[in-house]
């Protein structure tokens, strides 16, 4: 039952992901339609594989990698219908929905086995800390994608309206996700205080969370302070994202740490 509403969800985000290449490829809106309802029933069956896996293991379905991605993955489809429907952010559709797909299917190729938290994972911490995570690099893939979207558009026509939108969602998404960023470091660090008697370990995890709020501290004080806009912004939103995959993927995956807690254990953990 589980594994069905999982890759149902997954064969709708690459349904809609062809359709909408194929639609804004060919101008066809009947195509980017259709995509868009395929990508609302990916995310409803996905919503629901969270919901039914965290009734089965009685907890909050984000304590290893394949969980992590999977929320991950549900964090960017649901601000991108947020955005889609209430900004009409709707020039984002078709970079976003590879995103959602992709992190969904690296999920699909980690172990989906539900087991108990570890002693260090049951605090009151686990959801906020975590959560805010997952978001956060939600918000930072958006805006790689959002910048992706600027660069093609300006190919095309340099001098396009729409511009200057993609380029102010592109800092609105930062900023997002700098804040839950930074909430994610605080909380981690009070966590890993209570769990570990330290406060700050430099632990793999949190050296490259740490590089990554650096980095994205960086794009906001060269907007804010410098005022710089447009084209190399937006390359900055882009290739800022591997740095977040790393962090996310690298990480846990090439680096032991207290975040990784070995083979059996939790592997996402901020």
């Amino acid at each position: 039952m589980l594994d069905a509403l999982f890759f149902a969800g997954l064969v709708c985000y690459f349904i809609a992901m062809i359709l909408q290449f194929l639609g804004a490829s060919f101008h066809k809106e009947d195509l980017m339609k259709y995509a868009w309802w395929i990508f609302l029933a990916g995310f409803a069956l996905s919503t629901a594989y969270l919901v039914a896996r965290g009734i089965a293991a009685g907890r909050f379905p984000m304590s290893n990698q394949f969980e992590f991605a999977a929320t991950f993955s549900f964090g960017i489809a649901l601000m991108l219908i947020i955005l889609k429907e209430k900004v009409k952010a709707d020039w984002l559709v078709t970079a976003a929905i590879p995103m959602v797909f992709l992190i969904l299917s690296y999920a699909a190729f980690q172990p989906r086995g539900i087991k108990e938290l570890m002693p260090a994972l049951r605090s009151v911490w686990f959801v906020f800390h975590i959560g805010t995570a997952a978001f956060s690099y939600a918000s930072f893939i958006l805006a790689g994608a959002a910048g992706i979207r600027y660069l093609v558009t300006e190919k095309k026509d340099p001098k396009a309206a729409i511009l200057e939108d993609i380029d102010y969602m592109i800092y609105r998404l930062i900023a997002l996700g700098l804040l839950l960023l930074t909430v994610t470091i605080v909380s981690g660090a009070i966590w890993a205080e209570q769990a570990w008697s330290s406060f700050w370990t430099w632990d793999p995890k949190e050296v490259w969370a740490l590089i990554t709020w650096l980095l994205y501290s960086v794009y906001l004080h060269l907007r804010l302070n410098r005022k710089w806009k447009g084209h190399r912004m937006a390359v900055f939103a882009v290739i800022a994202v591997p740095v977040v995959l790393f962090t996310f993927i690298g990480v846990n995956t090439l680096i032991p740490g207290l975040h990784s807690y070995g083979a059996a254990a939790v592997k996402a953990f901020m």
